[in-house]
């Protein structure tokens, strides 16, 4: 479909065939990425648990760098989408150049930071002994993905501001495959062990983000950046930053937080961390579709903001919301019917009993949740979508730092619960973030800054 027929449709057509439409190809990419992170880990445990581990140990540190870059990513799809919505596709050339430059400066940034901080990090976070030195290597190298990953991203918004989810779909599923092929290659094959798997995922990103900028060159692309006579344009680098400071300071502290409660959970055990780093992923990828609901709900809000149809982003936000808690009951009755055939398709070390039984014991807590997510990932879609990703950083920010963490501390200290005490944290902030989002759009004060807005006669390009 082209993209000035999908804007139509964005704009005018039925809002379930919309969010199905550009959900679809967003859900199948979420998967591509999950099942990304699952041959990596399908692969690296066939070493040891010690060194799935050391992979799960340290994945919030990358995801804290690498969030930095996802919030610009939402600031471009929200202020673009709204610019093509409004038909202004002149400033949205501008403002694509500007994302592009901006993105690949910071990442450079971040790379050298985190690549001379990794020995630090590892160590504040409580790892010791051989946790310690694997996470180091791994963490070092995949650091060195960070250049293709903004550059992506920013790609990423551009087109999914367009309202073409699609391309990006191919781009990941060609590099998931690639990644696929090298990681056996790299680890098995060349000997590497686990710095292997970690150039194949930086190698096979790398290839995405150059085939990603190729393609957003062509003549085709509406929001082509142009870089002849390239300068810094200051007002829209604000504009980008004031809106995607939130998201990301919102992901960076979802970050740091789960740092922290890796360090939690690493002192019940190497088999606890496992078991929490194992159900994470088979439950990340059950709630693709509801997380890809969210994200197609931003596109949907954005434009529909930019032609002025604030009807219309309510009811989407409302469909999406139905759809989102569907997906989530459906997905927590399949996990707890078939938990221990599908945690055995996706386990390795079989002959791990500690690890399988807590595994079983965490599907049961996740799975009373999994409505919850997909209610979270729709209420973060409507405030990106606006631009008022100050109450997305909250809802971030707020379910780790004010509400989960707190209860494993005071759960852990007060009672005889376990790691049962660690599950039970999770699901109910989630409970308590949701209504977190459900009292800010009840009271509007996100819609209240746009109306704001529209009588000083300003673009709404953003709502924070």
């Amino acid at each position: 479909m082209a993209r000035s027929t999908k804007t139509e449709l964005i704009l005018k057509g039925n809002l379930y065939r919309v969010l199905i439409t550009l959900s679809i190809p967003i859900i199948i990419n979420s998967l591509i990425q999950t099942l990304y992170n699952l041959v990596d880990g399908l692969w690296v445990s066939r070493i040891s648990s010690v060194h799935f581990a050391a992979t799960a140990f340290v994945w919030p540190v990358n995801f804290l760098f690498i969030s930095l870059g996802g919030g610009l990513s939402i600031a471009g799809t929200s202020l673009l989408s709204q610019l093509v919505g409004g038909h202004d596709l002149d400033r949205a050339k501008q403002y694509s150049s500007q994302l592009v430059a901006v993105s690949l400066l910071s990442s450079l940034v971040f790379t050298t930071l985190g690549y001379l901080s990794t020995p630090l990090i590892v160590r504040l976070m409580g790892a010791t002994g051989e946790l310690a030195e694997l996470s180091i290597i791994y963490l070092r190298i995949v650091f060195f993905d960070m250049p293709f990953v903004f550059l992506y991203f920013a790609i990423n918004s551009m087109l999914h501001a367009q309202g073409d989810t699609i391309t990006p779909m191919v781009l990941s599923g060609v590099s998931a495959l690639l990644n696929a092929i090298l990681d056996p290659i790299f680890i098995f094959t060349l000997g590497w062990g686990l710095a292997g798997a970690a150039w194949a995922t930086v190698t096979s990103r790398a290839l995405l983000a150059s085939a990603g900028f190729f393609l957003l060159l062509r003549g085709k692309n509406k929001l082509r950046p142009e870089f002849s006579d390239f300068r810094f344009n200051k007002e829209i680098i604000s504009e980008i930053v004031r809106v995607g400071l939130p998201s990301s300071i919102g992901q960076s502290g979802a970050a740091l937080g789960f740092m922290a409660l890796n360090g939690f959970i690493a002192s019940y055990g190497t088999a606890t961390l496992a078991a929490y780093a194992m159900v994470n992923r088979i439950t990340s990828l059950v709630m693709q579709p509801a997380m890809g609901m969210g994200q197609a709900l931003t596109t949907i809000v954005g434009q529909n903001m930019g032609a002025d149809q604030m009807a219309r982003v309510k009811e989407a936000f409302f469909k999406a919301f139905k759809l989102a808690v569907l997906i989530g009951v459906v997905g927590g009755v399949i996990i707890v019917a078939f938990d221990e055939p599908i945690l055995m398709f996706f386990m390795q070390a079989k002959d791990d009993p500690e690890v399988i039984q807590l595994s079983l014991t965490y599907i049961l807590y996740v799975a009373a949740s999994m409505p919850l997510m997909g209610v979270f990932s729709v209420f973060s879609g409507l405030f990106q979508g606006t631009g008022s990703t100050r109450f997305s950083m909250n809802m971030e920010v707020g379910r780790l730092w004010f509400v989960r963490l707190p209860m494993i501390v005071l759960l852990g200290r007060f009672t005889s619960w376990g790691s049962t005490g660690i599950w039970f944290s999770m699901s109910f902030s989630n409970l308590v973030v949701c209504l977190y989002g459900y009292w800010v759009y009840k009271t509007k004060p996100w819609y209240k800054s746009v109306l704001r807005q529209k009588e000083r006669g300003a673009q709404p390009l953003s709502a924070s």
